[in-house]
């Protein structure tokens, strides 16, 4: 008697893994893309002085994943399963960075840490995500950002400056894709503020 139930159990197991399998949330996957997302300006004169770009960016537990997430009530985030990003947001983030602002300032003016062997460093430049998340409702993407340039040749005796950017994206519905999106646009916006304060 124990036998035959224990081969009815057997049994049942491939027909509850199945029903696990059929109920399985389809994944889609987002990216940061690397074209910048509006026109991009003209790049202004310069002293054509060279920028480091540190690629280890400080970001918030809720982008240290590779699911989309958005808030949820006062203090919560709500991950939005079935939804992630094809390359983690710390390695994203600091590419799509260092990218727009070479666009915007010109090229080879900018690089990724290590900069290449040979290369003259002028600026070295930090910054920091504090926030990046839309609200629940998805009515608007929100970043707050901080970030320090460091003078190689002064920096034993002058302190960074600093600056900090308060940036909302107004989005028009509850569309991961332009959820997704609108992170693109907030880092663009990031780095033409960070090149425009400099």
């Amino acid at each position: 008697m124990k036998r035959r139930h224990i081969l009815t159990c057997a049994g049942a197991v491939p027909l509850l893994l199945a029903g696990c399998a059929s109920t399985q949330v389809p994944t889609r996957w987002y990216e940061l893309k690397s074209e910048p997302p509006e026109a991009v300006p003209s790049p202004r004169p310069g002293d054509g002085s060279v920028w480091e770009l540190s690629g280890r960016l400080p970001l918030p537990g809720t982008l240290e994943r590779d699911t989309l997430v958005v808030s949820s009530g006062a203090a919560g985030v709500l991950p939005l399963l079935g939804h992630r990003w094809v390359v983690p947001l710390r390695d994203s983030i600091p590419q799509r960075l260092a990218g727009d602002l070479a666009l915007l300032r010109g090229e080879g003016l900018v690089w990724l840490s290590p900069a290449p062997a040979g290369v003259v460093v002028a600026r070295r430049l930090r910054v920091a995500i504090d926030t990046l998340v839309a609200d629940e409702a998805r009515q608007t993407l929100r970043l707050r950002a901080r970030w320090w340039f460091t003078d190689t040749a002064a920096a034993a005796t002058q302190p960074p400056s600093s600056g900090q950017a308060d940036i909302d994206i107004a989005l028009s519905g509850p569309s991961t894709d332009e959820l997704a999106a609108a992170h693109r646009l907030a880092l663009w916006r990031l780095a033409r503020r960070i090149s425009g304060a400099s």
